[in-house]
């Protein structure tokens, strides 16, 4: 799909916990592609866009509240996060983005609906933008393209 070139848009790829794993942690659940493939495939498709994309992934709930903090100075116009499982038990990741007030769209590689029923909840999909899940890696790549087609 080719994506015309719009002003350019600073986004951020947050990766949560243990998503470094991707490629052999649970493949029939998360996929066989790497955390590293995911971000090359992202950062293309942003650079033919003319967008800035940067991606952090962090096993560390204080680092990725950090980061989300870092975007405004920054300069994010916009967050794609996978918070992995911190979806379901970070209530100071939610207050990290709802203090930024940048916009977002929660991404899952799984259908979290279809797990184990803690999986279920989501402290983040009543401020985000849009929740893609169940599409593996593809999710973020949807995410990404809704995100540089916003006027």
């Amino acid at each position: 799909m080719r994506i015309e070139p719009i002003a350019t848009k600073n986004i951020l790829v947050i990766h949560g916990p243990n998503l470094n794993l991707l490629g052999t942690r649970e493949p029939e659940i998360y996929g066989n592609m790497t955390l590293d493939e995911i971000n090359r495939t992202l950062l293309k498709i942003a650079t033919d866009a003319g967008a800035k994309l940067a991606s952090f992934q962090s096993n560390s709930e204080t680092e990725l509240i950090s980061r989300i903090h870092q975007a405004i100075e920054d300069k994010t116009d916009f967050i794609i996060i996978n918070p992995a499982a911190y979806t379901h038990s970070s209530i100071a990741l939610r207050d990290a983005l709802a203090a930024v007030k940048l916009p977002f769209i929660e991404v899952h590689l799984s259908n979290i609906f279809a797990r184990e029923s803690f999986r279920q909840k989501s402290y983040f999909s009543d401020l985000a933008l849009g929740v893609i899940s169940g599409l593996g890696n593809k999710g973020y790549e949807l995410a990404l393209e809704y995100v540089l087609k916003m006027r």
